[in-house]
């Protein structure tokens, strides 16, 4: 029975020293496995932040490019009309003569066929630049506006009301918001 405590104590000490050495390794896996679990959740929050900065990326080249898209519009918009704008400054001089040549004719001229000519020419242009979008500013009896109206004169009439135009020396012209030619004017203080 000795041998059999004796064996009993031997298999007892290699049963503690297994279970130590299962133990120990367990505690490595374990604190490996901690270091792997930290090491991970580093990891992933970098990617987070780096995914959060390309977000942030994308999101700045979006409305960039949306800018860019709006930026461009307005500026084709712009060259339209300014190329309007530039055509019709070049026909200005054309309606100007035409509406000297229909002023200068007598009442027993407006009859003839050639003052029916030239009107019709001179509403034809007239009617084309409406299409266009291009109206005249109007200027006689209205108030002086230096947006509008370029005075050139000025006259002292109690009978006339402050800042009124009186007279229009040259017609000016519009184009949707934009002047393209200020009215020439004499207003009255």
């Amino acid at each position: 029975m000795i041998k059999d405590s004796k064996a009993q104590k031997e298999e007892f000490e290699n049963t503690q020293v297994k279970e130590e050495t299962k133990k120990k390794p367990a505690k490595k896996r374990e604190s490996k496995a901690a270091k792997e679990v930290t090491e991970l959740k580093e990891l992933l929050a970098g990617k987070i932040e780096e995914l959060a900065d390309v977000n942030d990326k994308y999101l700045r080249v979006l409305a960039e490019y949306d800018n860019y898209k709006k930026r461009t519009q307005k500026e084709k918009e712009a060259i339209y009309v300014d190329s309007v704008g530039e055509t019709v400054t070049a026909l200005l001089p054309i309606i100007d003569n035409f509406e000297r040549a229909v002023s200068t004719f007598s009442e027993e001229d407006k009859q003839t066929d050639f003052f029916k000519g030239i009107e019709m020419i001179y509403n034809q242009m007239l009617d084309t630049f409406s299409k266009l979008g291009v109206e005249p500013i109007k200027a006689l009896g209205e108030e002086f506006n230096p947006e509008l109206h370029n005075a050139v004169m000025h006259i002292e009439d109690e009978a006339i009301a402050d800042n009124t135009v009186v007279e229009e020396f040259q017609k000016g012209y519009m184009y949707r918001e934009k002047v393209i030619r200020y009215s020439m004017v004499k207003v009255a203080n």
